[in-house]
């Protein structure tokens, strides 16, 4: 069976959002085009760590361009999508691998995201033959969504992923641990519990 990869090129909207209440959400990529819409479910370290490194090579690109780019070294404000997941919410795959590049060319950021893939091995060895045979297959490999964003559209998205995984339980003021409504047994209060303030 031939690979299944989510292009957009370009998405209309690409963002990261949430189904759920603070401490039992799940986390989403959800790219749009049209009538055509693509969910994959991925954690919440996966969101955080991705925005972080599209800020990052966003931020390198400008350095090195000298101001001859198109990219905003900050999100503009008049593109920021506060909008909620499209729903149903249904989806494609679970996210395993992610991998970023920059198309100096055409300045376009590109994001890729691979749905999870189970690898048995006997050895450390043939995992990572197993592991290097995935990722050189183009034409088998596991479904993909492949996402071809502006400079402009790809800082408003780090922007609101971050807000997106900031916005969950505030952390406790002795512990930092996450509090739940109903608080938590903290572990710098000798297993008391804590309640939110």
């Amino acid at each position: 069976m031939s690979r299944q990869v989510f292009l957009y090129d370009p998405p209309e909207r690409f963002v990261a959002g949430t189904v759920g209440l603070p401490g039992r959400r799940s986390f989403f990529l959800q790219a749009t085009a049209g009538p055509r819409t693509t969910s994959v479910a991925l954690e919440k370290a996966q969101v955080e760590a991705l925005a972080q490194r599209i800020d990052e090579l966003l931020d390198e690109v400008v350095r090195r361009s000298g101001g001859s780019t198109t990219v905003p070294a900050v999100a503009p404000t008049e593109v920021a999508d506060t909008g909620p997941l499209q729903v149903p919410v249904e989806e494609e795959f679970r996210v395993g691998t992610m991998a970023l590049a920059w198309d100096g060319d055409n300045e376009r950021m590109i994001v890729e995201a691979q749905a999870l893939v189970e690898l048995e091995a006997d050895s450390e060895e043939e995992f990572a033959e197993a592991e290097e045979r995935l990722l050189r297959d183009d034409e088998n490999g596991p479904p993909m969504l492949r996402v071809r964003l502006s400079g402009t559209m790809a800082r408003a998205f780090a922007k609101r992923a971050l807000e997106v995984v900031g916005a969950g339980r505030p952390p406790c003021p002795l512990c930092s641990l996450p509090l739940d409504p109903e608080g938590h047994v903290c572990p710098r209060q000798n297993g008391y519990r804590r309640s939110r303030t």
